[in-house]
């Protein structure tokens, strides 16, 4: 019978790039700037690295559908290389193939890294999604827009919950100024600057509720880890980072029929994340986690998220805002680095940036930042849209 990865990998190091509109370096320099502190961090030689997973969604900018990017810029000593694109979890589906790959008994060594150039593209935000979706698709979404479809889940999470619509904007935008304020105090950040709820409220409307501040940036970046069996992680280093479960999860077309789907949360995360916790063994999440990154590409989508993974009540996420439940002195912290709405989301790298954070934080080297003594951390990625999509949940501690 299946048992799952549970305590069977561990991170031995990780590095990041600082996210934003990186003019200074080409995409190869950011898959080195990464590398580079993973391997240091980690203590290892490259020799050493048996296997890598490169996550990297969009080949207009990263050099074609191969993995050979990767192998070619850190020149890796003829390797197998994989790459790996699942939508928003590209990132997390490259850790996943690292520590799957520990896990089995085929490595005792491997690496992810996920990279993404965005702002090379020439487009505001993400670029075409229809090289992702496919021509036919094209037909079947012709219309739909990331911020459109996000502001009908809010609309729709407001009426269902009774939040009237200046209320429950207030609420949207105390998510986003409580991020802005824990990426103001971190350097790798793209945007660092504190929001104020005033300023949030007032902001440009992009699709009602949602404003400017109500939704995430693109920016260049680049994230690794470097996993071994658990067994050996303490020849490395004093303080590696246990994985606990991680999970994936697609969208079945069950929303897309309208059967028991309301448009007010996120059906696979709620299936993806049941799984995490069995695997973990987590009964209680919102006793037992001690600190959350979750893919906040809308504040709406954050707020769901609280509710979808089991940590607040259906309808009361609210009310955890309004407590500073998420904030960095709260009971979960909840983007403690800042999230996508301060690094962007270049979309090979951010789940991988996640999983940074969680790693620093348990090491107690997240500077002004720390949390106080966490046990458990969850990172969750979200691909697509309110009705199709998928979710990613990892768990991790010590």
């Amino acid at each position: 019978m299946a048992e799952g990865i549970k305590d069977k990998v561990a991170i031995i190091g990780m590095g990041c790039t600082r996210f934003g509109e990186r003019w200074d370096a080409g995409a190869e320099d950011l898959i080195v700037e990464a590398f580079k502190e993973a391997i240091e961090d980690a203590g290892i030689e490259k020799k050493e690295i048996q296997a890598a997973w490169f996550g990297s969604c969009f080949d207009e900018v990263n050099v074609g559908k191969s993995a050979t990017p990767l192998s070619l810029t850190l020149k890796l000593p003829f390797i197998p290389v994989t790459r790996v694109e699942n939508f928003c979890a590209t990132g997390s589906e490259a850790l996943r193939g690292a520590v799957y790959a520990v896990a089995s008994g085929a490595y005792d060594i491997c690496l992810a890294l996920g990279s993404e150039k965005l702002k090379d593209t020439g487009y505001g935000g993400l670029p075409d999604f229809s090289q992702l979706l496919g021509t036919k698709n094209r037909l079947i979404f012709p219309n739909i827009s990331a911020p459109g479809g996000f502001a009908m889940m809010a609309t729709r999470y407001f009426a269902k919950y009774g939040l009237g619509p200046d209320e429950g904007k207030e609420i949207l935008a105390m998510v986003s100024a409580k991020s802005h304020e824990n990426g103001a105090r971190n350097p790798k950040a793209h945007l660092r600057k504190e929001v104020s709820v005033e300023k949030i409220l007032k902001a440009p409307m992009i699709a009602w509720p949602l404003g400017l501040f109500d939704c995430c940036g693109v920016s260049d970046g680049a994230a690794a880890a470097i996993v071994c069996r658990a067994d050996l992680a303490k020849n490395f280093r004093p303080d590696p980072v246990y994985v606990k479960s991680m999970q994936i999860a697609l969208s079945s077309g069950e929303e897309l029929m309208y059967t028991d789907w309301d448009g007010t949360y996120v059906k696979t995360a709620v299936k993806c994340a049941a799984r995490a916790y069995e695997e973990a063994g987590i009964k209680n999440p919102r006793q037992e986690i001690s600190m959350m990154e979750v893919h906040d590409c809308f504040s709406i989508t954050e707020l769901v998220t609280y509710e979808d993974l089991g940590i607040s009540e259906r309808g009361k996420a609210g009310n955890d805002v309004r407590d500073g439940f998420f904030n960095l002195d709260g009971k979960i912290p909840c983007q403690p680095d800042g999230g996508l709405k301060c690094f962007g989301h270049p979309i090979g790298a951010s789940g991988l940036r996640m999983m940074y954070e969680m790693y620093k934080q348990f090491q107690g080297k997240a500077g002004d930042r720390q949390i106080k003594d966490p046990k458990i951390g969850l990172t969750h990625n979200m691909g697509g849209f309110p009705a199709m999509n998928l979710i990613s949940v990892n768990i991790v501690g010590l």
